[in-house]
C-alpha cells in the first residue's frame, strides 16, 4: 500500500525509507483507526436477530488481526465475533481458501454450514475456492461494483440479510 501509494505521487524511494514510510503509516493508523469510523447501518440489528436464529460470525480480513481487533473493541462490536482471522494471523490470506476455512474451524463451524459475507473478488475468490456461498454487500470498500463480482446474492442494506440467508437454507 505505502509503495502504491509512492508511485502514484511521483515515484518508489530507496528501500530503507520505503521501511521507514511504512513504520510510520503503521504507526498513524494504530493511533488513529476508529477516528472517523462508524459501523454500517443496521449492523447491531442484523447481528442480534441473526444470533437468535443460532447464528455465529466471525471475521476473515486481510488486515492484521491487531488492527482489526483494535477497530472492533474501540466500536464496541468485539464481542459480537466468535473469530477474527488477520491477513497477517495465518501464512495464507485470501483469496486463498484456507483463510475462510480457518475463520469458520475457529468459529466452532463447519464450512457446509457457513456463508462469507463480503464487498470484494478477494473475499468472492476465497468463498468460490472454499465452497462457500457468498453474499456481497453494494456498499463496501471496492471499486468494483457488488452486481460484478459474481456472488450468489448481492444486497443494499444489512437489513435484508435474514432473509437472504433464509433463502439459501
Amino acid at each position: 500500500l505505502v509503495v502504491r501509494g509512492f508511485e502514484a505521487t511521483g515515484g518508489v524511494p530507496e528501500e530503507a525509507k520505503v521501511a521507514d514510510a511504512v513504520e510510520y503509516f503503521l504507526n498513524h493508523y494504530d493511533a488513529h483507526i476508529s477516528e472517523s469510523s462508524r459501523v454500517f447501518p443496521g449492523l447491531l440489528a442484523t447481528l442480534s436477530a441473526l444470533r437468535g436464529q443460532g447464528c455465529t460470525f466471525g471475521i476473515c480480513t486481510n488486515k492484521f488481526e491487531r488492527f482489526s481487533r483494535k477497530l472492533l473493541r474501540d466500536l464496541g462490536i468485539l464481542d459480537h465475533f466468535a473469530a477474527i482471522v488477520g491477513g497477517d494471523t495465518l501464512s495464507v490470506r485470501k483469496p486463498d481458501p484456507g483463510h475462510i476455512l480457518a475463520t469458520v474451524e475457529r468459529m466452532g463451524a463447519r464450512p457446509e454450514a457457513a456463508v462469507m459475507i463480503g464487498d470484494s473478488s478477494n473475499d468472492v475468490r476465497a468463498a468460490r475456492a472454499a465452497g462457500v456461498p457468498v453474499v456481497a454487500v453494494s456498499f463496501g470498500y471496492t471499486a468494483t461494483p457488488a452486481r460484478e463480482l459474481g456472488a450468489d446474492h448481492v444486497i443494499d442494506s444489512l437489513s435484508e440479510l435474514p432473509a437472504v440467508l433464509a433463502g439459501m437454507t
